[in-house]
């Protein structure tokens, strides 16, 4: 928005107002530093803070860090809800390098405001708060993109690459949203009867949907109800009422139930948490449900001073069964965990009556080769060529560990930029001789790979975190606490594409490592993340789809989100262990099914060539023995007893130091648990076995390596 049109409308943006200290000038400004009327002109300070905004009406704007003479002032922050004015105390000058004047500067920030040199501060010591975040590192990061060509300023044409930017996502018209979330829940036969009758599918919606929390229940419900008015007003085919999809239980039915706790009524009495422990135990929205419903009957309300607005060492409640992490599980079973993190995600945020409309992705025109603006699956398709099994791009791997390799130590790492012309070089030379190996490593500068590592994020045809959730990325920091926002990523990051999961995992892991020396690179946990955030975020065309003021609001939550992304990093990659438990109950009742089927068919012959593994067991399980198999090496199987106090890791032991022939480490092997109530999965070393057992009595122990 122009001066003119404020003006024309009754109010004035006068700039941005800092919250730091006054800084004494240090010399004259120079012919690019912005100026604002009435400003004083011997001092300057450091941009930290908001826009000062004010009434047109004979106001006169005071001194240039927010004092006004007029009452009809108005000052407004463009920071998260949740977040607070960053005091003088927080704010820390960096050396005179890091601040030195940059041409192309926009008014946002002004990079040709000095400091004095200032006494020694640690900016490094206190980074719990989302208001200590030196937001300045942003907007440098955003100029340094923009004069680069890496991302289109609002108006301009992308430069090099506009056959790449078209129209990358598509805001869905009435109905649609609601289509796809049931589409991709796969619940489609609940609204459109065309759909092609699939009796096993109609029964997997059917065990599905009787698997479900209530408030997972009602979401469904709610986007069922919505579609219903929708088609209605279209005049379209006859939808089933939600009431005969959801319908209450008979007096005589009840709930599946696993011989620990109970998913379904989520009345179960929970482990006593504390409040930075997850319970990962009960759905996250049941949880959620109730805060709501306490803080509602309690008319609690979270002041900006609420402590959840630092980072608490936030832990998982210890699970006997053991922690499930990304990978652990069979391809059949990551299907079923997907469908049911979509409806948990969308409970969650129906609690606190937030709806992230979710883009569609549309087809764009994209390389089919090469290295930068390549599709993340077209890059992984060129590589496990050469390597299989590969789960991030090598060039991304490539760069890390040349950054690794020059040292983390160097100042102002992943901050201060290569180059703009030496980057843009080094891209073309890295497109023609990376794969041939013929690419002069041995001179490439740790600041210019840190750049083209940037870069290869930003010019990812479609964004990392991906069109479709990226939205609900964002969403996140309205959700009321610390606790629910964590649990949220939890989940968006269990629905993102598996490439797009790996990269993510490689870069945050990345991004920890260069935090662990913020005592000699300065890059602290909010300095990384600010850095970071316009990368991740502003995929290509990005700013010419955002106003100002918009893209000055989610320069904050950008931030935060990368924040948590890192900080909580090892928890994020988990899959909650409710949802592992309604999979379980799912492959219960699908049993339950088949074997009636098998009753039907030829039962005795079918039974008969099941009889041993499914007796064996069992038999050895009441007589507190397990059967562990290692068909992969010499020693086939052992027998193992159950104790109160074995774990997986322990059977692993036994099993090495019974076969000397095996030329593995420990590391490189997973005790899985196969069949009964879960197809596979490979067991966390601290899983207490005598209790996965009685979970799961029917499976079986198999000992495999394991491709880390």
């Amino acid at each position: 928005m122009s001066r003119q049109q404020q003006e024309s409308q009754g109010v004035v943006l006068t700039g941005y107002h800092s919250n730091a200290e006054l800084l004494p000038k240090t010399g004259p400004c120079v012919s690019s530093c912005p100026s604002a009327q009435g400003h004083e002109p011997n001092l300057h300070s450091r941009r930290t803070g908001h826009y000062a905004v004010q009434q047109n009406q004979n106001t006169q704007h005071g001194d240039k860090f927010g004092s006004s003479s007029s009452a009809k002032s108005i000052k407004t922050t463009i920071t998260d809800p949740s977040s607070q004015p960053i005091s003088s105390a927080a704010a820390c000058p960096r050396s005179q390098a890091s601040s030195s004047p940059k041409p192309g500067s926009s008014p946002r920030h002004s990079p040709n405001s000095k400091s004095r040199a200032r006494p020694p501060c640690q900016r490094y010591n206190s980074q719990d708060s989302l208001d200590e975040l030196e937001m300045d590192d942003y907007w440098k990061e955003v100029e340094n993109i923009t004069r680069s060509g890496g991302g289109a300023g609002r108006g301009e044409g992308g430069g090099e690459g506009d056959v790449q930017e078209e129209e990358q996502q598509k805001i869905p018209e009435e109905g649609e949203q609601e289509e796809a979330w049931l589409t991709e829940a796969g619940l489609a036969r609940l609204f459109d009867d065309s759909v092609a009758a699939d009796q096993d599918q109609e029964e997997d919606s059917a065990v599905f949907l009787s698997t479900l929390t209530r408030t997972q229940a009602a979401a469904v419900e709610r986007r069922v109800a919505s579609l219903h008015q929708t088609l209605r007003r279209r005049n379209r085919q006859h939808v089933p009422d939600v009431r005969d999809i959801f319908r209450p239980p008979e007096k005589d039915e009840e709930p599946i139930k696993l011989k620990r706790g109970s998913v379904n009524g989520q009345k179960d009495v929970a482990p006593a948490e504390t409040e930075t422990e997850l319970n990962v135990e009960v759905a996250f929205s049941e949880q959620a449900l109730t805060y709501r419903d306490i803080h509602q009957r309690l008319k609690v309300n979270a002041g900006p001073n609420s402590p959840d607005d630092k980072l608490p060492n936030f832990k998982l409640l210890r699970d006997k069964t053991g922690q499930t992490r990304i990978g652990d599980l069979s391809p059949l079973d990551m299907k079923k965990v997907r469908r049911l993190v979509l409806v948990e995600m969308t409970a969650l945020f129906d609690t606190a009556g937030i709806d992230p409309k979710a883009h569609k992705a549309v087809k764009i025109k994209t390389k089919e080769s090469g290295l930068f603006g390549v599709p993340l699956t077209t890059l992984l398709d060129q590589d496990q060529k050469r390597a299989p099994g590969t789960k991030v791009p090598v060039i991304l791997q490539r760069l890390i560990s040349h950054i690794e390799g020059e040292g983390l130590d160097t100042e102002g790492l992943l901050r201060i930029p290569g180059a703009a012309t030496r980057v843009k070089s080094l891209c073309q030379d890295l497109e023609s001789s990376f794969y041939d190996g013929m690419f002069p490593w041995q001179q490439l500068k740790q600041h210019d790979a840190a750049s083209l590592l940037k870069l290869f994020i930003r010019e990812l045809p479609h964004p990392l975190l991906t069109v479709e959730y990226l939205n609900a990325f964002l969403a996140v920091n309205k959700l009321p606490t610390k606790k629910q926002q964590l649990q949220a990523l939890n989940l968006l990051i269990l629905l993102l594409p598996e490439a797009n999961r790996d990269t993510l995992k490689a870069l945050v892991e990345f991004f920890q490592r260069v935090i662990d020396h913020q005592a000699k690179n300065k890059m602290t946990l909010n300095n990384v993340s600010v850095v970071m955030a316009p990368n991740i975020f502003m995929f290509k065309g990005f700013r010419s789809k955002v106003t100002e003021q918009q893209e000055f609001s989610m320069a904050t939550s950008t931030a935060n989100i990368v924040r948590l992304l890192i900080r909580y990093q090892n928890l994020l990659w988990t899959i909650p262990k409710f949802i592992v438990t309604q999979v379980r109950q799912q492959n219960m009742e699908s049993h339950r099914k088949q074997n009636k089927e098998r009753a039907v068919r030829k039962l005795l012959k079918k039974m008969t060539t099941e009889k041993t593994s499914e007796k064996t067991i069992p038999e050895e399980g009441s007589q507190g023995f397990i059967r562990v198999q290692a068909p992969q090496f010499s020693k086939v199987s052992m027998a193992v007893q159950l104790t109160e106090e074995l774990q997986a890791a322990d059977v692993l032991v036994r099993f090495l130091s019974q076969d000397s022939s095996v030329a593995v480490r420990k590391d490189d092997l997973c005790l899985y648990e196969i069949g009964g109530n879960i197809k596979e999965r490979c067991l966390d070393g601290e899983t207490f076995m005598k209790d996965l057992f009685h979970l799961n009595p029917t499976a079986e122990w198999v000992i495999k390596s394991v491709h880390k």
